[in-house]
């Protein structure tokens, strides 16, 4: 070893020594000095009126109030950022932002967005459909619906070539109507699915992009839980969206579909067919249908009621919750340990998605108050672009904030900001189609934002259906084959995406057929 090479392997350590030293060193003045900060804010809040003339040393309340707009967007979204890219959580970063902000910049009265933004969803009778249908999704999963769909499913189609593909996605367009939570239905097709293909000789990149892609059906089929939120903060009716979300749901499942029994035709040793050994007659079957008679008539049982105006949302969440109980009591695995296991389960959720809302509400609503809507609109609109440049152009933005959040985030902060800008515009229709009615444009965009979501799923490099496949997936499947098997079916869904857009029908035409 010569005297350069000893010099430097010597010099490695103690720089890094020194540079930790300095980042610890940093981390206590920062820490030191925010508690300094804090301090002197709580006796100015203790001890004076945050808003008046007397203060001791120094005071924050109200010092950005001369602020434009523009570099409070820039601040606002800025922080944010910033924040997230630190991993703190969603929730408490926008309400933690959220109230700082309305002390910076406001004054005491406008104290009161925060009370006003909450109470009125604490008061919304829609919501509480969320945690009925997450419960009621939880108790058809410990009924082990999954494996029994499949199991039917995989005996049906399992022999044509990509058969098992075929089936992983027909399976999982079924569960999305029954179940709709998409970590479960993709971690767990991806335990039951994916060694059954693997070991079958299937192309890797087919096996995981038919999990993912079916396994993100649930945000979109009904009864999607985005769907109600969606409903909320749009106003708009839930039974039109689902019943709007229906054929781009089960189109995008007929497309998937379609690529893997082309390709696996095309070339069959990307998805081989079955042994003829392992095969069934028609009548063995015709007798595995039998296990799914249960659910399915619960599921229509649901939508039914919901469809045909019979019960709200939340009336038909209540009764989806009761007969999934009924229907794990019939597969025999009902229990106290098992009620307990989904009630848990169905607050751990619910308590995540209400707090995100609350934290939102708070940050967009001051936003809001601040004249951001305007600025927003007024700049997009400014662009000089046509409605369908901007209607792509929202569409880009949502794309990208799908890499970077989760999907109850994007739409309590975008679909706020987004709906007064898309009511504003006319959509006369793509190369001669049909133009889209005012009435109908909050509704046929609801389905696209749904559609838009489910890509953030399977977008690189932070696309939740990603991670999922990779935490059952074996060793040897690296990440970057993973992303490699998603990008294909993401732009199945971008053309989906564009075929809602360019023939507005796919959305409107089912829920005008229904409600007139």
């Amino acid at each position: 070893m010569n005297a350069n090479t000893m010099n430097n392997s010597i010099a490695t350590p103690a720089s890094q020594s020194f540079i930790g030293h300095i980042g610890h060193w940093l981390m206590i003045i920062s820490t030191l000095a925010f508690g300094f900060v804090l301090a002197v804010e709580v006796i100015n809040i203790v001890f004076y009126d945050a808003y008046s003339e007397d203060f001791f040393l120094f005071r924050f309340a109200g010092s950005l109030s001369d602020l434009e707009i523009g570099p409070l967007t820039y601040l606002m979204f800025g922080s944010l950022l910033v924040a997230l890219m630190m991993g703190l959580p969603l929730a408490f970063v926008t309400g933690g932002l959220g109230v700082m902000f309305v002390y910076l910049v406001g004054d005491s009265a406008m104290l009161n967005i925060i009370p006003g933004r909450i109470f009125p969803m604490m008061t919304n009778s829609d919501l509480a459909a969320i945690p009925l249908f997450i419960f009621m999704a939880s108790m058809l999963e410990r009924a082990g619906l999954i494996e029994e769909m499949f199991n039917v499913v995989y005996k049906w189609m399992g022999g044509l070539d990509g058969g098992l593909a075929t089936a992983t996605i027909l399976a999982s367009t079924i569960l999305a109507a029954m179940v709709g939570v998409i970590g479960a239905a993709v971690v767990t097709m991806g335990i039951i699915a994916l060694p059954a293909m693997l070991k079958r000789g299937y192309d890797p990149q087919i096996a995981l992009g038919s999990i993912m892609a079916g396994g993100t059906l649930g945000i979109l089929i009904p009864p999607s839980i985005l769907a109600i939120l969606y409903a909320v903060v749009a106003q708009q009716s839930v039974g039109e969206l689902y019943l709007g979300a229906i054929i781009p749901g089960l189109m995008l499942s007929g497309m998937y579909i379609m690529y893997v029994l082309i390709r696996t035709k095309i070339n069959p040793s990307l998805g081989p067919a079955v042994p003829p050994e392992e095969r069934i007659t028609f009548r063995e079957k015709v007798l595995l249908l039998k296990d799914l008679i249960a659910p399915l008539f619960l599921v229509m049982l649901v939508l039914g009621l919901l469809f045909g105006g019979i019960a709200t949302p939340v009336e038909a969440a209540g009764i989806g919750s009761f007969g999934a109980i009924l229907v794990a009591w019939k597969h025999k695995v009902f229990s106290v340990e098992a009620l307990k296991d989904a009630s848990i389960t169905t607050a751990r959720a619910s308590a995540m998605v209400l707090w995100i809302m609350f934290g939102a509400s708070v940050f967009v609503g001051f936003y809001i108050l601040q004249g951001g809507q305007e600025f927003i609109t007024a700049s997009i609109l400014g662009t000089g672009m046509s409605a369908y440049g901007i209607l792509f152009l929202l569409m880009a933005l949502l794309v990208v904030l799908g890499m970077f959040l989760d999907w109850v985030g994007i739409l309590l902060l975008a679909v706020p900001i987004f709906i007064p800008i898309v009511k504003a515009l006319q959509f006369d229709g793509l190369f001669g189609m049909p133009a889209v009615s005012n009435d109908d444009v909050i509704l046929w965009f609801g389905v696209l934002y749904l559609v838009n979501m489910q890509m953030s799923f399977l977008s690189p490099p932070f696309g939740y259906a990603l991670f999922y496949i990779k935490g059952v997936c074996p060793p040897e499947i690296s990440m970057g084959t993973i992303f490699k098997s998603s990008l294909v079916f993401l732009a199945l869904q971008c053309l989906g995406l564009l075929l809602c857009i360019v023939f507005p029908g796919i959305v409107t035409w089912l829920p005008s057929m229904v409600y007139g």
